[in-house]
């Protein structure tokens, strides 16, 4: 970062002083555009540049520079700083050219020549770069630092962070060496050590600049915003954060991810960097997929933009099936192909969007795909067999995260490959699909729950898919809650298929107990597993025939009906019913009364509960917060069911 010290004379206020030395910049420009000759004299110029600079609007910094540099020639600093403003506001071309016009300055040149390099480095030009930092004397603090910056934009990282180390051993603690520090580490997949510069930086962050406000809006303290200050810039503060989230993200530890965006200094969402709303819209993306699509969408109009954003946008619009939106963003931003997408990557979007119109066509594309990644996984297998042979470490731990990486990207292809079987319904091709890579994906979390699914739905094999249900919940049996629902759910249901019914049992007592351990800690959240549970068993014995058992396992699932109901519940609740109702009509079931009066209290109670909740589900790109018209609720749908069902048993309400 280049610092801006340019406060040459002139003879105002002391308030102006005062502000500027509170970091009170934004109180210092006010009073300065309330001041006429501010904006024609050297001293109002001077302080309005240098204020804008030290909030990081560079735009503005640059156009009182750039007017300062015409007012006086002479002066070299002002156009020294003109070149830095432009620079940080993005426009190398300019900022260039500005610095063309010192190269010959014997008291700027060393300065001159590491800012060109910034420039050169930001317009991916490495080799100019590079050249440019190594004109600089050997004498230059920063010289190794920025050694290690042009090592990693090569994928040095190892090289890299041995100039980073090396740096912050001869310079002490600066949080810039610290945050490359840990960006290497992660880079390299070793997560603990970069989290523990991290919290370096975020420590030293908390006991130097209580100011910023870290982590108070985590704690729900009303905080005003920090600004873009250069004193934030240079703690590293938002860097660092953003780099924790990124990591528990990895790790898919989500919460304390947005915890992590949370804790740094808070900013007004129009003051916050292109990183940070990045992130803010994945991590979020859950919960407002709407907001999180304007987001990246916003980000993809700047210049620059996260380089993630691009592939990013367009996995989420296929992840929720909006691939025409996807197909639009690619033929609109044919230019950021090649810069922002791996070949990889675009293959397999560009499959995955064929697949809309010629599924053929889309399975042959990844059937390419897959066939490259499994010679490419054979072939490290046999390179780590050798460096195994050889005892040579290095090595080993290096094609080792080469195989990961290949089965990273593999994995994809060959779930998008049996996703278009699974369409289909045809599960035992998607069995088939499965086991032609058993050999690389068998230790996979994903490919293992994914054979599970395949071999439950095909109802003969509920022994087999136990097999695969049952590590998975086992991994996470101390915090049952995180398994995910629906994987509870068909465990239980392959427990009672293979008649290991204490087993399913014992699993929904777990389930039971952490809800409701759950619920007397934050009572106002609702918790669904183990009414998804119920009603997954329930409708399987309403499938079966058995009406009076599946009815009441239904019923109860949504016990409370405060806590459980919901849209997805309500729907697979009211498919219950509306098969029992059918058969009733059909005369192929009879019930007993008993039953159909706790069905007619079970709607009463649907009735009372559910005036607000939505039986449409809104789609993923409208708003969330619209109010449901009165034929959308639980409400409405439960009275016209009651009616239906006291018609058919001849009951009065």
């Amino acid at each position: 970062m280049y610092s801006a010290n340019i406060i040459k004379d002139g003879d105002f206020t002391k308030t102006i002083y005062t502000l500027i030395k509170d970091n009170r910049y934004n109180d210092a420009i006010k009073i300065l555009h309330g001041i006429s000759e501010s904006s024609s004299t050297r001293a109002g110029l001077s302080l309005l540049a240098y204020c804008y600079f030290y909030i990081q609007d560079f735009s503005n910094a640059a156009n009182y520079y750039e007017q300062l540099t015409n007012l006086y020639p002479d002066d070299k600093d002002y156009q020294l700083y003109y070149a830095q403003a432009l620079y940080q506001a993005c426009m190398y071309e300019e900022s260039f050219q500005a610095c063309n016009k010192l190269i010959e300055e014997p008291e700027h040149k060393e300065k001159v020549t590491k800012l060109q390099a910034a420039i050169k480095y930001s317009q991916e030009d490495v080799l100019s770069a590079k050249n440019l930092v190594e004109a600089c004397p050997a004498s230059d603090p920063d010289k190794e630092a920025n050694l290690g910056c042009l090592l990693y934009k090569d994928g040095n990282y190892e090289e890299a962070l041995s100039k980073f180390t090396g740096a912050l051993q001869n310079q002490g603690f600066k949080p810039f060496l610290a945050y490359n520090i840990a960006l290497c580490y992660y880079r390299l997949k070793e997560y603990g050590p970069s989290l523990k510069y991290c919290a370096d930086i975020i420590e030293k962050g908390i006991r130097n600049h209580p100011e910023l406000s870290i982590g108070m809006q985590t704690e729900g303290i009303e905080v005003r915003s920090v600004g873009n200050t250069i004193t934030l810039h240079e703690t590293s503060l938002t860097e660092a954060f953003n780099l924790k989230a990124a990591i528990e993200y990895q790790l898919r530890n989500v919460d304390a991810a947005k915890e992590a965006l949370t804790d740094m200094p808070p900013r007004a969402e129009y003051e916050l960097d292109a990183v940070t709303l990045h992130n803010q819209a994945l991590m979020n993306f859950d919960q407002n997929p709407t907001e999180g699509f304007e987001k990246l969408q916003f980000l993809l109009q700047q210049n620059p933009f996260p380089p993630e954003t691009f592939a990013n946008i367009l996995l989420l619009y296929c992840q929720h099936e909006c691939y025409d939106l996807a197909a639009e963003i690619l033929a609109e931003n044919a230019h950021l192909t090649y810069k922002y997408l791996t070949p990889y990557l675009y293959d397999f979007l560009d499959a995955i969007i064929t697949q809309q119109t010629s599924p053929t066509e889309a399975y042959q594309k990844l059937d390419e795909l897959a066939s490259r990644h499994s010679e490419q996984l054979r072939k490290l297998t046999k390179q780590v067999q050798e460096h195994r042979n050889r005892n040579d470490t290095e090595l080993i731990k290096k094609t080792v995260m080469d195989y990961e990486e290949c089965l990273e990207r593999y994995v994809p292809v060959l779930m998008a490959q049996a996703k278009i079987y699974w369409d289909l319904k045809n599960y035992a091709q998607v069995e088939k699909i499965f086991r032609k890579s058993v050999e690389f994906c068998n230790d996979n979390d994903i490919w293992r729950l994914n054979v599970a699914h395949v071999l439950f739905m095909q109802e003969n094999k509920f022994k087999e898919a136990t097999g695969f249900y049952e590590p998975l919940v086992k991994k996470s049996y101390a915090e049952i809650l995180n398994v995910n629902a629906i994987v509870l759910a068909n465990l239980c249901v392959s427990y009672i298929m293979t008649s290991q019914n204490e087993e399913a049992e014992e699993l929904m007592r777990k389930i039971e107990k952490e809800e409701d351990q759950l619920s007397y800690e934050e009572p106002e959240k609702k918790f669904f597993h183990h009414c998804i549970v119920n009603l997954v068993i329930g409708t399987l014995y309403c499938s079966k025939g058995n009406y009076e058992f599946g009815i009441s396992r239904v019923i109860k699932s949504l016990e409370p009906y405060d806590k459980k109901l919901g849209t997805d519940s309500w729907f697979y609740a009211k498919r219950c019913f509306l098969s029992l109702i059918e058969n009733l009509s059909k005369h192929m079931i009879v019930l007993r009364d008993s039953i159909i009066q706790e069905c007619i209290q079970f709607l009463e109670s649907c009735e009372m509960y559910g005036k607000s909740v939505r039986t449409v589900a809104y789609s993923s790109l409208s708003e969330a917060n619209d109010s449901p018209n009165g034929k959308e609720t639980v409400t409405y749908e439960a009275r016209k069911i009651k009616s239906v069902l006291l018609k058919l048993s001849n009951f009065e309400s």
